[in-house]
């Protein structure tokens, strides 16, 4: 499950800004094979005098922190391309709209995972490929 907290100021993300990173964040997700609801994305909307960047309120600050569980690799290559294709998505709601950006990504132990009671289907199985095709988590 890749799951994304988005750290914003008042203001930032109207409903339709975060449909529209929402829908961005999920398609990346999904055009690798993960199942459609394994993408969660929360807005935490976070007060200027709230958000502190050296010490000092920033108003224009997002802290994006991503957490990977479904997915871990070690290999250093594909790690900066996830980094740098993540950043690249989040540059359209970010930076390009005049916002401070700081992203992170970690990675969950899979095994400490679960999804309504159910240990999820290893990676790019037949359980978890009918589990992205039915869009839901089912017992096997």
């Amino acid at each position: 499950m890749p799951l994304w907290h988005v750290y914003h100021p008042p203001g930032a993300y109207d409903p339709g800004h975060k449909q529209r990173l929402s829908a961005d964040v999920t398609g990346f997700y999904t055009r690798v094979g993960l199942p459609k609801f394994y993408v969660i994305v929360l807005f935490h909307e976070v007060a200027a005098d709230s958000f502190h960047v050296g010490g000092e309120p920033h108003g224009q600050a997002v802290r994006v922190v991503v957490e990977h569980i479904a997915r871990h690799t070690q290999d250093p290559r594909h790690r900066r391309h996830t980094r740098e294709t993540l950043a690249a998505l989040l540059a359209p709601h970010t930076t390009e709209r005049g916002l401070y950006c700081e992203l992170h990504i970690d990675e969950t132990p899979q095994d400490l995972w679960m999804i309504d009671g159910l240990t999820p289907p290893p990676p790019d199985s037949e359980t978890e490929r009918a589990w992205a095709r039915d869009n839901r988590p089912t017992p096997y």
